[in-house]
Parts: C-alpha cells; sequence; structure tokens
C-alpha cells in the first residue's frame, strides 16, 4: 500500500496558495473608493508596491520555515527548505527538514518525490480543485481581488518596518479550492517588498505560518532546475484524483 503521510503532513493547498501569491502578475488593486477606512486605503498602497515590485520578478528563490499548530494539539509541526519559481508556471519546492520531499509544478502537471518511500506521485494541478482558479492564477491570468477580498488585519496589526498586515478573505465560499481557508495574512518586506510571511487561517482553527528568508530575484533560474525524472526503481503512482486533505 503508497504511503503519502509525508505529504499530508504538508497541505498541498497551502503550498499552492502561496505559489498564487508569488506568481500572480495582474494583482489588481481598483481605487479607494470615498468612505474606505484609512487602514484599507494603506493596505492598497502596500499591494500596489507589491504589484510593481513582482512585476519585476522573472524568477525568485528562498529558504522557508513551515509552522503548522493543529487545533486540539499542544505540538507545532515545523519544517523548512528551499523553494525555487520561475515565471511562468515552473515551482520547485524542496522539503528539507524534518523529511525530505520535493514537488514541482509546470503548468499544469504536478510531481511530488518522497525519498524516504521511494515513491513519486503524479498528477495534475486541475485535479487538486473543483475550479480553475488556481491554475489561473498560477499562470498568471486572472486578477487577485477576482478570488479575495483585501482587508487590513484584525487590529490594525503591523509587521516588519510597521508595515500594515494584509489579509486576504476568501471570495465564493462554495469553491472547493477555498472553503476551509478563513482568511490568509500577508507580512511583506520593507523597501524590497516581496512577501516576507504568508499566514494561513483555516476555518477549523489550525494556522499554517511560511516564513521566507535569503530571498533572491532574478538570479537567471535554469528550466532545467524545474525537470525531475524519477531515479530507477522508484515507484510512479499516477493519481486518477488528487482531492484536497
Amino acid at each position: 500500500m503508497s504511503n503519502w503521510a509525508p505529504v499530508r503532513r504538508h497541505p498541498l493547498r497551502y503550498l499552492f496558495t502561496i505559489v498564487i501569491l508569488l506568481e500572480v502578475s495582474a494583482m489588481a488593486v481598483p481605487a479607494a473608493e470615498e468612505g474606505d477606512g484609512q487602514g484599507l486605503k494603506e493596505v492598497r498602497e502596500l499591494v500596489k508596491k507589491v504589484q510593481e515590485r513582482y512585476d519585476k520578478i522573472k524568477d525568485l528563490q528562498a529558504d522557508f520555515q513551515q509552522s503548522t499548530k493543529i487545533e486540539g494539539f499542544e505540538k507545532t509541526l515545523r519544517s523548512s527548505g528551499r523553494m525555487y519559481l520561475k515565471r511562468p508556471g515552473r515551482l520547485r519546492w524542496d522539503y528539507r527538514e524534518p523529511t525530505p520531499e520535493e514537488i514541482y509544478v509546470r503548468q499544469n502537471d504536478v510531481m511530488m518525490y518522497v525519498p524516504e518511500h521511494q515513491q513519486v506521485l503524479v498528477g495534475k494541478l486541475t485535479q487538486l480543485a473543483a475550479s480553475q482558479a488556481p491554475l489561473q492564477l498560477l499562470q498568471g491570468l486572472a486578477s487577485l481581488e477576482d478570488h479575495f477580498t483585501l482587508q487590513p488585519a484584525r487590529g490594525g496589526k503591523r509587521g516588519d518596518g510597521g508595515l500594515p498586515l494584509i489579509a486576504l478573505i476568501p471570495k465564493g465560499v462554495d469553491e472547493e479550492s477555498m472553503r476551509t481557508v478563513e482568511q490568509i495574512t500577508l507580512e511583506v518586506q520593507p523597501k524590497s517588498y516581496v512577501l516576507k510571511t504568508v499566514a494561513i487561517h483555516e476555518v477549523g482553527g489550525n494556522v499554517s505560518t511560511f516564513r521566507f528568508t535569503n530571498i533572491q530575484t532574478n538570479a537567471g533560474l535554469k528550466n532545467e532546475l524545474f525537470d525531475f525524472r524519477p531515479p530507477e526503481g522508484v515507484e510512479v503512482i499516477k493519481a486518477p484524483t488528487l482531492a484536497p486533505p
């Protein structure tokens, strides 16, 4: 029987939410309407600066630390690794601790390799959600505000450099890809305006936080970095369905 506990320990919907936020190139932010609060205006201005920064990025790599707090459990799950992204539609997400895993995305193709189990799971990104929204966003074909409402974080919380934290509230609660997420909170790096922290709050109380460090942009990442061929002796499993956890 195939054992995919490591992959389940790092829910894939979180990974592709990060991809959406890093990859989307059309973060269109309408002008603040009359009557908008100062906090909302400040958030919109910050998102415009993030948009301008990411419009200039062709590739990106960063170390990440992930912590997951599960409702009802005292222990926080922790993992870390490095991610690589190249526009359009290429991603490599390497977990190094506590268990090595490699996840590759190329447009609509997904490959997940767990060396410990000598298995590769092969599937389609479109199989990860009922709607096409995640794939469209990955390919930069849709606007962030088509799927999220922008708000200041609760209590007007601020992050590094005094910049406001940004809250993304999912729209279209009937979409299976978003129905378990209550909100996503973003912290932006001052001066560089790249994402520093992404916290995903589930309706059930679970919180997964990703913190990015050692960020490098436009280093000229080669396409070969995102190509993966299963080693000899590794079991390749074709997944007819990859339902979100």
